[in-house]
């Protein structure tokens, strides 16, 4: 505080302008950074094609790079020639390949906090989410490293190679983690930038594999011109997918057709019911870590199912730990060269979807819904004069009305929805309000309700009190009903989704023609 009693005007921590991480950049990678703009990556080389849209960064408004959008020709040309490589990366030996991820992965140790300032500008990530994205990118390969003998045994890389198309929340720990163990497994491998943020961090990524020798293709455009040559060509041995239901049905049924190998993990509305339940402390720790990245991500938890008798018990826990939110410019300091800020959250994603989740909280109190926290922009740490209006501060409602996106889809923004239920049908039909989703957990003191009632729920993984999460390592992960089609992932089944078994394999997953759980 200043002898007035005002809080300080915060001001940019020393080096992270994000003309200085771009200037990083351009000296680390510069065959990847040219000028002003980044490049396209495929048929081996760096390439000053495409469109390049003007973007901004949510954190506050910033000028960034933006994507180079190829047409369909193009991208079309850099398919044909990602087979190219794969015919040769699938017969290169494994003890080559896994020194080349491995270099790979020392390279983007190396750089980390360049990759996560990168983060913190494109895609609006608090530093420590920032830093927590690149290392379970490295350290989740890593353990793939020391397993892929035994993961491979008996199995062949694909025809053709990988497509990824990811959303933007993840780049480094969902969608460069995929690359670099697809790409161990004997695949050569496509990225599309995500449309929405993350391209610098990406490039940077796709540079530094690139330079070992890993067969990587990394391109931007629009998802609908990009489609016939991402996911139907017939180059193309896996397709690859995370975002939202809309799009990925287009692509089921672009794979399904094709017959061609899929993973589409999808959203669905992840639930935390509470149900003959005492452990207010334990609950009250987990809020603020609920609130992580805003709830961008797919397996955020925007719904509580509420025992109606025991809600107001819940309010009494929930309330204060939501209060305790920190929220702000994620490189904002009181000096120069004091640490970085611990925040909660930062922006969304940018100022559009900022908007759409304001009106539909709006319009969802106007038809009834009752707001029960609403975060103030007075608590929050700005820049003086900083564009906030990426900014969504945390909103909690009760009873969403039906008619409100709120009530049946995710969110994907800070805004907590609370239903009430008073039986144990009622909860159930609540907790499985979208048809499936990828995580949910049951808070209730009684191991047997909780034995009873977690299997009735159509998540693929259910907490007892703790959330749940993609999870690294061998953890596995897959969703149920309209959440995920196609191959689970995690563990060896990520291997086994992007390598040929035996004639006849029937691989774990959600398929047109079978349900398989692992």
């Amino acid at each position: 505080m200043t002898a007035g009693g005002a809080a300080p005007a915060l001001t940019l921590k020393s080096g992270t302008a994000w003309a200085d991480a771009w200037q990083r950049c351009r000296t680390v990678a510069p065959e990847a950074f040219r000028d002003d703009r980044v490049l396209n990556l495929w048929d081996a080389g760096w390439r000053a094609d495409g469109r390049v849209l003007p973007a901004t960064s949510p954190v506050d408004g910033t000028p960034v790079a933006g994507p180079p959008r190829l047409d369909g020709a193009t991208a079309h040309r850099a398919v044909r020639a990602s087979l190219d490589q794969h015919r040769a990366w699938r017969h290169v030996p494994l003890p080559e390949r896994r020194a080349r991820v491995a270099a790979t992965l020392d390279a983007l140790a190396h750089h980390r906090d360049l990759l996560a300032l990168l983060l913190v500008w494109e895609i609006g990530k608090p530093w420590r989410l920032a830093c927590a994205d690149v290392d379970r990118a490295v350290d989740g390969v890593r353990w793939y490293l020391d397993g892929i003998d035994e993961m491979t045994e008996g199995r062949a890389p694909l025809d053709g190679p990988v497509s990824n198309i990811a959303s933007w929340n993840y780049p480094m720990s969902v969608l460069v983690h995929a690359l670099l163990v697809q790409a161990l497994a004997g695949n050569a491998v496509i990225a599309k930038t995500p449309t929405d943020g993350g391209v610098a961090c990406l490039t940077l990524a796709c540079a530094l594999a690139a330079r070992e020798g890993v067969p990587v293709t990394l391109v931007s455009g629009s998802g609908g011109e990009l489609s016939r040559a991402l996911v139907r060509a017939p180059e193309i041995g896996c397709v690859s997918f995370v975002g939202g239901r809309d799009t990925g049905a287009a692509v089921a049924t672009a794979v399904a057709d094709l017959g061609k190998r899929h993973i589409l993990e999808q959203e669905g509305l992840n639930t935390w019911g509470v149900w003959n339940f005492t452990g207010w402390d334990a609950l009250a720790a987990v809020i603020p870590r609920l609130f992580d990245y805003g709830k961008q991500r797919c397996t955020a938890y925007p719904r509580f199912v509420v025992q109606r008798q025991l809600f107001d018990a819940f309010l009494a826990a929930y309330l204060p730990a939501v209060r305790t939110l920190r929220v702000g410019h994620p490189l904002a300091v009181e000096a120069p060269d004091d640490p970085f800020p611990d925040l909660d959250l930062g922006p969304v994603v940018n100022a559009a979807k900022a908007k759409e989740l304001h009106d539909q909280v709006a319009e969802a109190v106007d038809r009834g819904a009752v707001p029960l926290h609403r975060g103030s922009a007075a608590d929050a740490r700005f820049l003086p004069g900083q564009d906030t209006s990426a900014y969504v501060h945390p909103v909690t409602l009760l009873n969403p009305p039906r008619s409100s996106p709120l009530h049946h889809a995710e969110p994907f923004g800070p805004v907590d929805t609370i239903v009430l239920v008073d039986t144990e049908a009622e909860l159930l039909a609540a907790m499985n309000a979208s048809n499936g989703a990828l995580v949910a957990t049951l808070s209730t003191d009684d191991p047997a309700t909780y034995d009873r009632l977690a299997p009735q729920i159509r998540a693929f993984k259910t907490g007892h009190g703790v959330p749940r999460s993609r999870g690294d390592r061998d953890e596995l992960f897959g969703g149920h009903g309209a959440s995920w089609r196609g191959a689970f992932v995690g563990g060896e089944l990520l291997v086994r989704a992007v390598t040929r078994g035996p004639a006849g394999e029937r691989l774990p997953g959600n398929f047109p023609d079978h349900h398989l759980m692992p």
